[in-house]
């Protein structure tokens, strides 16, 4: 065996060793990695704000412990008067409830020339073996929900804490990392960086932006159906529908339409309609343009970065999708070298003057060959036949 065929194997070995001790170690943080992700995307859509107030004296870390005490404040007056508003309602369909199923039961029997009645459907509801079930699976299934929140707290806090100290702590961050390239590389990181908080402050401009047309066109129709609790169904809907990717559409949606049907059953057919409606318009008009203007690309590549984003990472994708590739594509677009493009109409779509008339030309030439007067074509005579 050759002296060098040990060691090969055993550095084969290693190498293959260190390749599944970096796979598990990566799969084992995957979860921590996508919390830093989302933090720093974070601290740079708070960067504007803080900066500015930094400018005016503020310290730094005061500044940033404000903006997100600021932040912190209005969900929490929005969580608390939603659930304000959502306790009432779920009070009032419970009180309402016998009298939907009286409707319903007189509705059937008339139509359906039945003799139902509420205590019977009452009766056979209780004792029926799939409600007893669903009980004894949601109470077993309590630990699993309330770890379920406890996981998702913890998961909201280490977020907040991260993005934190990468906005009260920016400028000692770009110092260290430039202290290890060239003052070359050093300029390109700060452009880089300054690029990534401008295109995040976009899309979350645009976000708001969105929110706030989707809020007032909701509010507009809760309003002329009489809906009630408008006002803060309109929020809810432009919050949720802009602020959480993927479901939030839907989960939007589902509020203002259980409200209505407590109202009137076809009012909730209007509302289901028109989040449908409006939902397609915001997806192929309002989003694209929208975007394009404030994150500044095309509408394609917004909803293409949006669905590889959320096949790469789900709704955390979706949401940093944008102003990744924003900031990707003005970064590379400093350095790609460009050429004055050449004034020939078939830049613009036209064609070139003459062109058809060549096409012709070549077409009655092709109609003329030897295939087309007759006979087969002969070959020549090859030089070595000795012809």
């Amino acid at each position: 065996m050759p002296r060098w065929l040990p060691r090969a194997m055993v550095l084969a070995l290693t190498l293959v060793a260190c390749f599944q001790l970096g796979s598990w170690a990566f799969h084992q943080l995957l979860s921590l990695l996508i919390n830093i992700l989302i933090a720093f995307f974070l601290a740079l859509a708070v960067e504007p704000a803080v900066s500015r107030m930094a400018s005016h004296g503020v310290r730094r870390g005061l500044a940033t412990f404000l903006v997100f005490f600021a932040v912190l404040i209005a969900s929490v007056g929005f969580v608390v008067l939603l659930g304000s508003m959502l306790a009432g309602q779920i009070i009032e369909i419970v009180e309402d409830f016998p009298k939907y199923l009286d409707s319903l039961i007189n509705w059937t029997n008339q139509n359906f020339r039945t003799e139902l009645s509420r205590v019977a459907v009452q009766d056979s509801l209780l004792h029926s073996d799939w409600l007893q079930r669903y009980v004894q699976n949601s109470a077993s299934g309590v630990l699993d929900i309330s770890t379920t929140v406890l996981g998702g707290l913890f998961r909201l806090l280490t977020i907040f804490l991260f993005s934190f100290y990468f906005a009260a702590d920016g400028p000692r961050l770009r110092r260290t990392v430039c202290s290890v390239l060239p003052p070359a590389k050093q300029a390109e990181v700060l452009r880089a960086w300054e690029i990534a908080v401008d295109k995040t402050g976009g899309y979350i401009y645009s976000r708001g932006l969105m929110a706030l047309i989707s809020g007032v066109a909701h509010y507009i129709l809760l309003e002329i159906l009489g809906i009630p609790y408008a006002p803060v169904l309109a929020v809810w809907v432009g919050l949720v529908s802009q602020f959480l990717p993927t479901i939030g559409t839907y989960l939007a949606g589902a509020l203002p339409f259980l409200i209505a049907f407590t109202v009137a059953p076809w009012y909730a057919l209007w509302v289901l309609g028109f989040v449908v409606i409006y939902q397609q318009f915001e997806n192929y008009v309002l989003q694209p343009k929208l975007t394009a203007r404030t994150v500044d690309i095309h509408p394609a590549v917004a909803f293409g970065s949006v669905v590889a984003g959320t096949a790469l990472l789900g709704a955390v994708g979706a949401l940093i999708a944008i102003p990744a590739v924003a900031t990707l594509q003005a970064f590379l677009g400093a350095y790609v070298k460009r050429y004055d493009v050449t004034d020939d109409p078939r830049v613009h779509g036209h064609r070139r003057r003459g062109a058809g008339r060549t096409l012709a030309r070549m077409r009655r030439a092709l109609r003329r060959g030897p295939l087309r007067r007759g006979g087969p074509r002969v070959p020549p005579p090859r030089a070595d036949s000795g012809a």
